[in-house]
């Protein structure tokens, strides 16, 4: 379950990040400014973290057996109209990109379909390794242009639809829940009451807003970063943002693991110093090699880390039942985390000619996290700890 539940994570990541590799391509054919290439690469983000909100409650609902088949077949119809007619024009591709964003709430259909199948103690690193999933913008990093560039711009969009296609039927055959599976029985409104009232909702909300979304924003903005800022070409650059991305989907199980073993708190904290170190390093535009490509590995490596002890702490935290929604609501922080920094970082550049006012934010940000997570977060994570161990004994 834990295999195909991965698989299909990286298929719909996949489709979601389409658009990111062609950005500076559509910007020279459209003759798109600085903001609106950004709002492009963009919108498939934030609709794909709102929307998780609702997914994730209708999880813990309906269960990932139901949701999984779902998401992906109805993300096979933007992902076609994309590749037919939707390209050619900024609305076509904004709407697109609207309805691309379904592809990425499946992550609030994996994380609660995953848990419910391990123990606590395990749940940190099979978390981690599904997230690995995320590993499908690295398929589209690879794949997207050099196909564009060989068969034409509908040619990436036809294969995705037809592996998403595949996935759809193949899960709707042999994903089954978890046994034991806790159905909550409220209404949907009174469940996301609920949710927001928990403490841990806000806390991982926070901290995912930092993690996984400075990956989404590296992973959807890079190409155009490296493109304008270090004058690469847009098949290395996009190679070079693929790197970035399995260096963070490697790393992801690797958080989890190591939460399952000194805390969450731990792991959270030593990941948030190095996004600091890292991007106040390259706030200061170092030559690319090797300061400049170092302080972005560390990055990934920080920020993949960093999202696999996010939801390490959500598993510590969180009720069974709730784990969905709070799931869903934590997701779309962690979306949205990554949909503000390329719509300020194209604005900055448009303005300044510069990107080292938008990587100095991220630095000072990631302290505020930082702080947050020694004093706050540790206090509760050391709690509930030491109350699972009390219950284990007892």
């Amino acid at each position: 379950m834990l295999v195909l539940a991965t698989v299909g994570f990286a298929v719909n990541f996949w489709a979601w990040a389409l658009l990111s590799p062609l950005g500076p391509r559509f910007k020279d054919i459209l003759e798109l400014s600085s903001f609106e290439q950004s709002l492009l690469v963009a919108v498939p983000v934030v609709v794909g973290s709102l929307g998780r909100i609702p997914v994730g409650a209708l999880t813990d609902r309906f269960g990932g057996r139901v949701m999984f088949p779902l998401v992906s077949a109805a993300t096979v119809v933007p992902v076609l109209y994309l590749g037919l007619s939707g390209h050619s024009s900024l609305w076509g591709l904004l709407a697109g990109g609207f309805f691309l964003g379904i592809g990425g709430t499946s992550f609030a259909v994996g994380v609660p379909f995953v848990g419910a199948w391990f123990p606590p103690e395990r749940r940190g690193l099979a978390i981690g390794l599904f997230g690995a999933g995320m590993g499908g913008t690295a398929i589209s990093a690879l794949t997207t242009v050099r196909l564009v560039d060989a068969h034409g711009t509908a040619c990436p969009f036809l294969i995705t639809a037809g592996v998403l296609a595949a996935y759809a039927v193949l899960s709707f055959v042999l994903l089954r829940d978890a046994p034991g599976r806790a159905v909550p029985t409220e209404p949907l409104a009174r469940r996301l009451a609920a949710t927001a009232r928990l403490g841990v909702t806000w806390q991982a909300s926070a901290l995912y807003a930092v993690t996984f979304g400075g990956y989404v924003a590296f992973s959807v903005y890079l190409p155009t970063y490296l493109k304008t800022g270090y004058g690469l070409a847009q098949a290395d650059a996009a190679n070079r943002m693929a790197g970035f991305v399995l260096l963070a989907v490697a790393m992801r199980p690797v958080g989890g693991w190591l939460s399952d073993r000194i805390g969450p708190a731990r792991v959270l904290a030593a990941s948030l110093a190095v996004v600091v170190a890292g991007a106040a390093a390259q706030a200061a535009a170092p030559p690319l090699m090797p300061a400049g490509t170092a302080a972005f590995l560390a990055m990934a490596a920080a920020l993949g880390a960093g999202s696999g002890a996010t939801f390490a702490l959500v598993a510590l935290l969180t009720p069974a039942n709730q784990v969905g929604s709070v799931t869903g609501v934590v997701g779309a922080a962690g979306g949205l985390g990554g949909f503000v920094p390329p719509l300020l970082m194209g604005t900055l550049y448009g303005t300044y000619g510069s990107y080292a006012l938008g990587l100095a934010l991220l630095s000072v940000i990631a302290a505020a996290a930082l702080a947050f997570t020694l004093t706050r977060v540790r206090k509760d994570a050391a709690r509930a700890t030491a109350a699972g161990a009390a219950a284990a004994s007892g």
